[in-house]
C-alpha cells in the first residue's frame, strides 16, 4: 500500500516497543528486517520506544483498542477473517484501515 503513496521513498522508518518478539535484542526480528529490507529493496530504520513507554506510540494507542472492538466476539477461525475485520474498522473520528493478506 505503501509503495503507490511514496513512490519516491528510499527508507522506511517505524516504531516498536522494546519488549517481547520486536525487542532491540531479538535476533529473529533483525534477522526477518534483514530480509524483508532486501526484499524490498529499501533500508528499514527501527526506533525502539524505551521499556514501558509502549502507551505513548499513537498508533497503537489510536489503533488497536479499535481493531479489538470491532472482532470482539467473533470467532478468528482464519487469516482472511482477522484481515477483514481489521480492515473494516473504522471510528467516529474518521480513522479508517486498510489491510490485505500477504499470502507469501
Amino acid at each position: 500500500m505503501g509503495k503507490e503513496r511514496y513512490r519516491q521513498a528510499k527508507k522506511l522508518t517505524t516504531t516498536a516497543d522494546s519488549g517481547g518478539s520486536n525487542g532491540h535484542r531479538v535476533r529473529l526480528w533483525k534477522l526477518e528486517l534483514s530480509q524483508l529490507a532486501k526484499e524490498i529493496g529499501m533500508e528499514i530504520e527501527v526506533h525502539h520506544f524505551p521499556p514501558g513507554t509502549s502507551k505513548w506510540n499513537k498508533i497503537e494507542h489510536r489503533l488497536f483498542s479499535f481493531i479489538t472492538m470491532n472482532w470482539r466476539g467473533r470467532p478468528l477461525v482464519s487469516h482472511e477473517v482477522i484481515v477483514n475485520l481489521i480492515a473494516n474498522t473504522k471510528t467516529r473520528s474518521g480513522l479508517t484501515v486498510q489491510a490485505e493478506l500477504d499470502t507469501a
